[in-house]
């Protein structure tokens, strides 16, 4: 008998035979079903143009379906070692296998069960995977389900300018690399979580986060950063009528314009500018460095530090100004002027920015306190030193009660560490450091020059703490 006989005889027979069961048909139906899945991403993502870059897919590709296609393997020996088994101990092992023929009504229905069962595999698992994909690529999944103590910064980016960018967008990048390092991350944090040791406040910046221009410059185009801005701030005093008074600042933001001049905040520090830090938040800069048109560099070394060039050297970019870009943690008396200014808590309640800041501020061991606590305060308030006010406005003072205990939930979390100020906002420099970390007058280079602290280099002050900005009447702006 020739070889391929002997095989067809004495090892294809046999396995098709005892192959023809329940549990080996579903493995085979899984294994086809896997399979043509993996080809299909494979073709798209290589010679396509439908591929994804979305991170979230290699968790498909690399472990749930190349573990679908293994399970389905197992499942055909397991089957047919049951089912021959099954047979001996009954004594119903043929001496001679049935013939492969699809005329065979039972060979037929188990070639039938396997087509049937890959097809309903491929719409079953193909949607469950889409949908696994989609869903680890929420920010819902990274916020409420994945990371769970990740309460706030999941409250700040939901109130964010950015609360539409997916977080995989900045935290995972696509590739194998980010994603193994993602998923390491993850692990680590899972393990964490687990054992109730995740560290209260999670700690920031984030050491592994995708360079600036992979994320910002995305969305932002540098070339699109010239021009000038007019900010305009509203302060409250804490009189009786809460006096409100403005700040107008016109922001030179420059960038490169189209004969690639550099100008501006944006043109003098993006790419040209590198620095060391000597302490894990980057608030104290020992060092920096400045390129110059000839390719040299300037050292302006801080006299305050004792090893100004111990630590990671590290070349500027957006994050290092905007550093809570999309999880901004506001001071109190910026996140009362700002609500204030957008009416509530209302201007017309007397003494409201005073007692809401006293409130704002108070101690609390949980936001749930911190709740009830600046309601009762504020109603107590009221009803004692302003019983016509509280009787009359009643429906300002709940307004505005409201509101307090919505500036404290997005911004304080005693059960994570989290207080005012703890995150510092580097954009600016009126509640943190921000630019005087470098622009502090302490920074020299070898010939006794300090970086500028000329104000007008990055902005220029229309108005201070003026109650009706000219300005602001010529521009018809109330």
């Amino acid at each position: 008998m020739s070889q391929p006989n002997q095989f067809k005889e004495h090892w294809l027979r046999p396995l098709l035979f005892f192959g023809n069961n329940t549990i080996s048909l579903i493995g085979g139906a899984l294994t086809s079903a896997s399979a043509i899945l993996l080809i299909g991403f494979w073709v798209i993502d290589t010679i396509g143009h439908g591929g994804s870059n979305n991170p979230y897919l290699g968790l498909v590709l690399t472990f749930a379906l190349p573990a679908l296609f293994v399970v389905g393997l197992l499942l055909i020996p397991v089957g047919i070692f049951l089912r021959r088994s099954e047979l001996k101990k009954a004594g119903k092992i043929p001496s001679v296998f049935p013939q492969i023929d699809l005329r065979d009504p039972i060979f037929r229905h188990g070639i039938d069960f396997v087509l049937v069962a890959t097809f309903l595999n491929v719409v079953i698992v193909g949607t469950a995977s889409y949908r696994a994909v989609d869903h680890m690529d929420s920010a819902e999944f990274c916020g409420a389900t994945c990371h769970v103590a990740m309460g706030p910064e999941w409250t700040a980016y939901k109130v964010s300018s950015h609360s539409h960018v997916p977080c995989v967008s900045c935290h995972i990048g696509s590739g194998v690399q980010s994603f193994v390092e993602a998923k390491v991350n993850g692990t680590k944090q899972l393990v964490e979580v687990a054992l109730n040791t995740f560290p209260r406040p999670i700690e920031s910046p984030v050491k592994n986060l995708r360079p600036a221009r992979d994320i910002c410059e995305g969305c932002h185009t540098p070339a699109k950063f010239i021009g000038e801005k007019l900010i305009v701030k509203t302060s409250y005093s804490d009189d009786e009528k809460n006096s409100s008074t403005r700040t107008l600042v016109l922001l030179h933001l420059g960038g490169r314009d189209s004969l690639s001049h550099l100008t501006g905040i944006h043109g003098v520090h993006l790419g040209h500018i590198e620095y060391v830090s000597s302490d894990e938040k980057r608030q104290t800069i020992s060092m920096v460095s400045k390129r110059n048109e000839d390719g040299s560099f300037t050292d302006f070394v801080s006299s305050d530090a004792k090893n100004p060039t111990v630590g990671a050297r590290r070349v500027m970019d957006c994050i290092d100004c905007h550093n809570r870009a999309s999880h901004t943690f506001q001071d109190p008396g910026e996140a009362l002027n700002r609500a204030m200014a957008e009416g509530a808590p209302s201007a017309s309640l007397p003494f409201i920015h005073k007692k809401g800041m006293e409130l704002i501020k108070g101690t609390y061991k949980t936001q749930a306190e911190a709740a009830d606590k600046i309601t009762s305060g504020l109603n107590d308030f009221y009803r004692t030193s302003y019983p016509a006010v509280y009787s009359s406005e009643r429906a300002y003072v709940d307004q505005a009660a409201k509101a307090l205990v919505a500036i404290y939930s997005t911004n304080v979390f005693p059960e994570m560490g989290v207080t005012w100020g703890l995150h510092p906002n580097n954009v600016g420099h009126t509640t943190s450091t921000g630019c005087f970390r470098c622009h502090d007058g302490s920074h020299m280079d070898k010939k006794g020059n300090a970086i500028t602290q000329d104000c007008s280099t990055c902005h220029n002050l229309l108005a201070v703490d003026d109650v009706n900005p000219k300005l602001l009447v010529d521009l018809g702006i109330k």
